[in-house]
Order: structure tokens, then sequence, then C-alpha cells
């Protein structure tokens, strides 16, 4: 996300997963950033996921949700990014994308065996219905995607 400093008019990119407690300073002048935090009730955004939300999140939830696993250090996890985000844009009500970072919630990432990254889990009335391993394009997350719908 790009948030332009309100003292100097500088573009920084910051990251609005980022923990509260941790303050975007602008990258010229160090004045501190309000960053918007991502809207959680709708269906635009991805999810974002804990260990203590996913029962709620994913596995009480209705519908089919895809669940990215990922780590902000993972290349490859970069590149699925901007597809969720364009997925959960597409999704209206059809389907949630949701996030996981598996650094920062290792339980539920045990859980499901997460050991390649990026994997992305398929659920369906809280059920694992399908997995999919490694960095692959668009269209052939869809068509994985749209058979569970």
């Amino acid at each position: 996300m790009i948030v332009n400093c309100e003292k100097c008019g500088a573009r920084n990119r910051v990251n609005p997963e980022a923990p509260a407690d941790r303050i975007a300073k602008c990258g010229r002048c160090g004045t501190a950033l309000k960053v918007p935090q991502p809207s959680q009730s709708t269906y635009d955004k991805p999810l974002i996921v804990t260990d203590q939300s996913f029962s709620a999140d994913v596995l009480n939830a209705p519908g089919v949700t895809l669940l990215d696993c990922w780590a902000p250090w993972c290349g490859p996890c970069r590149m699925v990014g901007p597809i969720m985000e364009q997925l959960a844009t597409e999704a209206q009500v059809r389907y949630r994308v949701a996030k996981l970072n598996v650094d920062d919630n290792p339980r539920t990432a045990g859980q499901f065996q997460i050991q390649s990254i990026p994997t992305m889990l398929l659920f369906k009335n809280g059920k694992l219905v399908d997995r999919l391993i490694g960095a692959h394009p668009k269209q052939a997350i869809v068509s994985r995607l749209m058979a569970h719908i």
C-alpha cells in the first residue's frame, strides 16, 4: 500500500498488515504516517487469519474459503499476493479469500502440515477440500476455486 506523507508529500510503501504497535514513518522526513487499517468486514480484501481466529474465520465459515499460507520473506508468496488481492476483489460473496502468515501462526500451519509456501488451502463449509502448493498463475487458482463453488 502507498501512503502519502502529510508533512512532505513523499510517497511511502507501507504494510497495512503490520502489527499495530509498529509505527510507519516517512522515509524522507521521519514523520509518523497514518496507515488505514484494512476492512475485515467486507469481501473486497483478503481476511487476515491468525491461530486464534482460524476456527471462527475458516472452520466455522459457510461457503468456500481460499486460504493463502505465506510468509513475508518468501519471493513466490509475494508473486501470489497480488493474485489473492485480485481474487478477493472479484469474489463478491461467492467465496472468501484469507491469508495466514505461517511464521506468525505456527499452530495452524502445523495442523495442516504446511511444509512449502506458498500453499493455498480450499475449505468448503469448514472442511479442507483442496490444496495447491507453490506459485500458480491466476487462471490455475481460479480453475481450482471454481470447481468447489
